[in-house]
């Protein structure tokens, strides 16, 4: 990820007068251009960027010796893999420039060539049965007899023949193309954060130089707050990029440039919490309204790995009615059978949502891709217009004056579907008056495809979970404290900066675990920063909102603080410091969003019993619930005692480790595939068998270990406390497998069709069975802090605090872990 710089000292001849010279840059890293102290030009070999304009029309009295600089990058527009583009970087990686040159364009054969290209597609891909591909196969071959390469006065009659087809225009009902620059930049994946950064500036000044020559350019841009308006880099790009920043200004109040996208990165679709995604929006629509005067109406998401059915109604509560994606084209089972269509979530909001039939964010302005837009396009009838982004992505790049030399010629001819450069806004609002027959989807926009992504890199999911609780809690604490005293000082700004750093690492490579390992780094970086600040300010939120109570008091009895953040009373068992450092237990009630002084705790109605069998088993019980384990820590019976049923089916185990293979077809961090189930193999090495470690009373706890796999490690302690309804498990493992997937499952007593899992600000039902290929392709799903199997009076529930990956069939619910 380093750079070097090259200076250029260039003399462009005198005998060159009159002509459009090029400066030529080939290399296989990226590259930018500086004159006189600006970014001028992207160079990308991958993105068809390989030359600088020095003058379209060399006159005396421009300059004809200059100096400018390359600053080219050591890695390509995809990252530096080593062998592959997913492969991890090659530290040995080398860059090689393969030419520097100064050279005269001659823009009269360019013209010539793109004429020759679009007309021969339209020969190759109309189709024998249409008279338009002959048309244009006979007209490519009297273009070819015209010109003579020698005589470049034979040049303009051969593209008037050309220009004679184009101007041969379409019916009133032929569909329209509403092509949009677009430059999909991935804040983090291949690349770390920083190297983000100029990426942007290669593709955006590269697309400011497009519209000086373009005026009919328009470019949506869905990445221009996480990468240069991010807090922790906003003052170091304005002092490396301003004049780069007031050109794009300048663009955006033309109308070109269009902001588009509503949050503050391209998120992950499932797994930020609710609040994660209202603040993603909020703090994404704060930054469009004080930059440039106005909301997002367009939620702009091409790249992630499925959509909440919560989004419609966070969308439509932060101003946002449209929305745009095209992900689903990459289900690897059904084909989604809709391209514009009302997407209706769990509470009956809709927003109108377009899937550019092209199924891609990165056109390059082909007939192919042209004609692909209209045949794919599954809602033919209901509506005749469609979006299509052209320009080079993920790794940025953007659009190139060929792409638009290549629309410019299809804009109205017969044969192709009239091409329109366009904005968002155009397309909705066209497609919101056509929108009477559109058809509604319900429910969540699952990609059937990478469902790894809610399993790998469990760090990573550690941490936003634990971040996402601590800012919780934090607020709560902060309100509090101002509600109580008016002199504490809410931490507007130190919490907007930790919640900035905590949606930059929601971005759609990062919290899905899809990225290298410098990202991965970074990232929990992150997290290490918000838990300090987040405990730093929670206790001066504390210290202020409970200040007399922290007070001792003379004579007085040792009493405890206790705060509860959540919004219902809670009575639990929780470890107590005591004066001398050691801890205790105690059994507190706290109410809701309060906080209580506790000196003698309660007693519970029934205390824990711990028992062992002198077969090894081990049982446990509060009154409420009684459970059984066997010596590797099965759970082979839990009872709730008011039911009077068992939750274990005879002859099952739950907590029972399960481990898989997982080596998927490509995509080795994003993927678990179907067949890895048919490779399910139960962990049964004991290490160490079950042991009582608490005897009971207010908790009771035992413990074991096991190996898993040939060299990883499992200690897992099984907890019950006093006046309690639920079994606790905390399980550590020490992870050593490589393409092995750990599961943990419990075979339940329940019978139901549906399961129930937790989504943002609400649940949704998954089925149990596989009755057909929409119901098999979500083999693996991903749910927040629950999922449920009920049926008429009774369930089961099985919570986690970090995980996301989990399923279940018939009657086995499984956590991956």
């Amino acid at each position: 990820w380093e750079t070097c710089w090259f200076k250029v000292e260039l003399s462009i001849p005198v005998a060159w007068a009159g002509r459009e010279v090029h400066f030529v840059w080939e290399s296989d890293g990226e590259g930018m251009v500086w004159r006189d102290a600006q970014p001028v030009q992207g160079l990308t070999k991958e993105g068809e960027k390989t030359s600088y304009i020095l003058t379209r029309s060399l006159k005396e009295s421009e300059p004809h010796s200059l100096t400018l600089y390359v600053e080219l990058a050591c890695n390509g527009l995809f990252g530096a893999g080593k062998g592959s583009m997913i492969a991890p970087p090659d530290p040995d990686r080398r860059v090689t420039l393969s030419k520097a040159e100064l050279v005269v364009f001659n823009r009269d054969v360019y013209e010539l060539l793109v004429d020759l290209e679009i007309l021969l597609d339209m020969a190759q891909l109309l189709g024998e049965e249409n008279q338009r591909s002959f048309q244009a196969l006979y007209t490519a071959n009297q273009m070819v007899n015209m010109c003579d390469v020698t005589d470049p006065s034979t040049f303009p009659a051969a593209r008037g023949l050309a220009a004679a087809i184009f101007s041969q225009r379409n019916g009133q009902s032929q569909h329209t193309i509403h092509a949009m620059g677009h430059c999909h930049i991935d804040s983090a994946w291949l690349w770390p954060y920083e190297e983000t950064v100029r990426k942007c500036a290669r593709s955006w000044v590269t697309v400011v130089h497009l519209m000086e020559h373009n005026p009919e350019l328009t470019f949506a841009c869905s990445q221009l707050i996480p990468v240069l308006w991010q807090a922790q880099q906003f003052d170091w790009v304005r002092s490396c990029y301003p004049g780069l920043y007031a050109r794009i200004q300048d663009f955006v109040a033309k109308g070109q440039f269009i902001p588009v996208g509503g949050t503050w990165v391209e998120m992950d679709g499932n797994l930020p919490s609710g609040e994660s995604m209202v603040r993603q929006f909020l703090q994404g629509q704060r930054f469009f309204q004080e930059q440039f005067g106005r909301i997002c109406t367009e939620f702009w998401l091409p790249d992630t790995f499925g959509y909440s059915a919560q989004l419609p109604q966070l969308m439509r509560g932060c101003g946002i009615r449209r929305f745009l994606t095209q992900k689903l084209s990459w289900n690897l089972v059904n084909s989604f059978p809709h391209h514009t269509f009302f997407w209706e979530g769990i509470d009956g909001s809709q927003v109108l949502t377009h899937f550019p039939p092209g199924d891609s964010y990165g056109m390059h302005g082909r007939v192919e891709e042209m004609l692909k837009t209209v045949k794919n396009n599954k809602d033919k009838g209901r509506v005749n217009h469609s979006a299509f982004l052209f320009g080079f992505g993920d790794g940025g790049g953007g659009p190139t004056q060929k792409m638009l030399d290549r629309m410019k010629r299809m804009s109205d001819t017969d044969g192709l579907p009239r091409v329109q450069i366009s904005t968002p806004d155009q397309l909705f609002s066209v497609l919101e008056k056509e929108s009477s027959q559109l058809c509604t989807w319900v429910g969540e926009l699952f990609l059937e495809l990478h469902n790894g992504t809610y399993t790998t890199q469990t760090q990573i999911k550690k941490g936003n979970r634990e971040c996402e609780r601590i800012l919780h809690d934090v607020e709560v604490l902060s309100t509090l404290a101002v509600a109580q005293d008016r002199g504490f000082q809410y931490p507007a700004s130190q919490l907007q900066q930790l919640w900035r750093l905590l949606l930059l690492n929601q971005f759609h490579d990062v919290l899905p675990g899809s990225c290298i390992q410098l990202v991965v780094e970074d990232a929990l970086q992150y997290y290490t920063e918000i838990r300090r600040a987040g405990a730093q300010l929670q206790v001066e939120a504390v210290q202020s909102l409970c200040r007399d109570l922290l007070q001792p008091k003379e004579c007085s009895t040792p009493s405890t603080l206790v705060l509860n953040t959540l919004s219902w009373e809670r009575t639990e068992v929780i470890s107590r410091p005591e004066p001398d450092g050691t801890e205790t237990l105690a059994l507190v009630t706290v109410p809701s969003m309060g906080y209580a002084l506790v000196q003698e705790p309660l007693v519970p109605p029934e205390p824990v019993t711990v028992r062992k069998q002198e077969d090894g088993t081990i049982t446990m019980g509060n009154g409420i619930i009684t459970v059984c384990l066997d010596r590797m820590g099965h759970l082979t019976s839990l009872q709730l005692l008011d039911s009077g049923r068992s939750s274990v089916p005879d002859g099952c185990y739950a907590n029972q480790f399960a481990l898989f293979d997982d080596v998927p077809l490509y995509w080795d961090a994003w993927d678990v595939m179907d067949y890895h189930l048919e490779t399910r193999k139960p962990v049964t090495t004991l290490l160490k068998p079950l042991e009582i470690t608490l005897a009971g009373g207010l908790r009771g706890s035992v413990s074991f270990s096991l190996r898993v796999g040939k060299s990883s490690t499992l200690t897992q302690e099984i907890i019950l406390d006093a006046a309690c309804p639920h079994l606790r498990f905390l399980t550590q493992v020490v992870w050593k497998e490589a393409h092995k997937f750990l599961k943990v499952e419990f075979p339940v007593q329940v019978r139901s069709t549906n399961a129930t899992y937790e989504i943002q600000f609400g649940h949704l039902q998954r089925p149990t069975h596989w009755n057909t290929s929409w119901d098999w392709a979500r083999f693996e799903v991903w749910a927040h802090k629950w999922l449920d199997l009920s049926e008429h009076g009774f369930g089961v529930a099985l919570l986690n605090d970090c995980k996301y990956g989990a399923s279940v069939h018939r009657n086995v619910l499984s956590l991956s872990l």
